[in-house]
């Protein structure tokens, strides 16, 4: 057993000799020779398939006696049948001057990978597309309707200066003219997405709950007048963004506690009237790096490749298989992760991550009992438990510990325990152990809440 059984990596041998040792004697009455499947794993190489062979034996690594060879086997290939009339035939001078000719060859092939590669640039001309345009009836190519000819969205011309070109102008004027339309002066469109954006990433929600929709469709402004104020504001600032998210955040509003009052829940129970700051969960990604910090293993390394959480394979189709066990190379911040879009990462995937599939203006924020389990049992949170304990002990010392309790509501929570928590930990520590209130205080709400 030479490979692991997967594809999409090989064996390569050093030598034309295989020593398999097995634990005790074994009785073996059939070996099977395999090259890889799907081609993947010899990108450098040629796979082959092993025509002449020789089998020995042996019990004590020293004497060894032949049992099989391909000897009085029938060729596998005719290109198989060749190679043994070559060798039939070929004589001692002329397998020297092979290797001769070879060995030449070799040296000529290092002395052109020495060579550096020439300039190379893109050529090509830039040419127009010729017109008529038509509207395909049905998507249909063969079926044309009328023409059209580049010009700005109808719809809006009611609010907004259109624009329409002639049918034969250049790419470069057809762009400009669409770049200065978006950003017009009197189109008011674009300040108010932009602004509801800048909002939503704040609060959680927008001014319009629904990003990407401002028409029929969609939902109505709650404080519209507070959305043309911020729309007017970007124009006003040249479409710098610092000014006006400094706005925001020095704002009552952002600065507000998320205390909960019952008057005025039974008002407006989502907060969409911002009587306080609505809390709002971490997203998968801020909770798997979370995690990551307050254990101390978060690789804040800047730049380079990324890192990826699930395992590629590919046999006739790919797939990808969520990581099991997680190394240090995972242990860098989510912006890094390279995902794919048939890809799922538990945790990732539990807590509201978007497929990567679609685009999503918006994260919906669902509670669901896997999130609990996968916090509670995942491999990760696991692993992540041992390391939080690991680090309170160092920190703190073996044998203190109210001192461990206390730093890990100080890592966890920004704050120090209360009398009745103190006692609660310290009664699970003696039932258990420390990395069982590690694994407690990570599936609580408080840790992955913005409250």
């Amino acid at each position: 057993m030479t490979i692991d059984g997967k594809i999409g990596a090989c064996w390569i041998a050093g030598s034309p000799d295989l020593t398999a040792e097995l634990a005790e004697p074994q009785t073996i009455n059939r070996i099977v020779f395999s090259s890889d499947r799907s081609g993947a794993a010899m990108s450098n190489y040629k796979a082959t398939f092993l025509a002449e062979y020789k089998l020995e034996v042996s019990t004590d690594g020293k004497t060894w006696q032949e049992v099989a060879s391909s000897h009085n086997r029938k060729p596998v290939s005719s290109s198989h049948r060749r190679k043994r009339f070559y060798d039939l035939e070929v004589t001692v001078e002329e397998r020297s001057q092979l290797n001769e000719f070879n060995k030449q060859i070799r040296h000529v092939d290092q002395q052109l990978a020495a060579i550096p590669d020439p300039p190379s640039w893109w050529v090509g001309n830039h040419s127009q597309v010729n017109g008529p345009f038509h509207i395909f009836v049905g998507g249909n190519p063969q079926r044309k309707g009328e023409t059209v000819v580049p010009a700005s969205l109808t719809t809006l011309n009611n609010v907004t200066a259109g624009y329409q070109l002639k049918a034969d102008s250049p790419q470069g004027q057809r762009r400009l003219e669409l770049a200065r339309w978006i950003v017009s002066q009197d189109n008011p469109l674009t300040p108010r997405v932009l602004a509801n954006r800048l909002w939503y990433y704040h609060f959680g929600t927008g001014i319009v709950s629904t990003p990407s929709d401002f028409g029929y469709m969609g939902t109505k402004p709650s404080h519209p007048e507070l959305l043309d104020w911020l729309a007017l504001q970007i124009q006003k600032n040249g479409w710098r963004l610092k000014d006006i998210q400094k706005q925001i955040m020095l704002s009552e509003t952002y600065q507000q506690a998320s205390s909960f009052r019952e008057d005025a829940a039974r008002i407006d129970s989502d907060s969409r009237l911002l009587w306080r700051f609505p809390p709002r969960r971490l997203t998968g990604e801020e909770i798997r790096d979370t995690l990551l910090s307050v254990t101390g293993k978060l690789n804040l390394k800047m730049g380079g490749p990324g890192f990826r959480l699930y395992e590629y394979l590919q046999d006739n189709v790919a797939t990808y298989v969520p990581l099991e066990e997680f190394g240090p190379e995972t242990y860098r911040r989510a912006v890094y992760h390279q995902n794919a879009r048939a890809a799922r990462v538990d945790l990732l995937t539990d807590f509201d991550c978007p497929d990567n599939a679609f685009a999503a203006p918006r994260r919906n924020t669902t509670t669901t009992p896997l999130q609990a389990l996968t916090l509670m049992n995942h491999q990760f949170t696991l692993d992540l438990s041992r390391f939080l304990a690991e680090r309170l002990r160092q920190e703190s010392g073996a044998e203190h510990v109210d001192q461990q309790i206390d730093r890990a509501f100080q890592l966890l929570y920004s704050r120090s325990p209360q009398a009745e928590e103190q006692q609660a930990a310290r009664a699970l520590i003696a039932a258990s152990d420390l990395e069982a209130l590690c694994r407690a205080m990570i599936n609580s709400n408080e840790l992955i809440y913005l409250d």
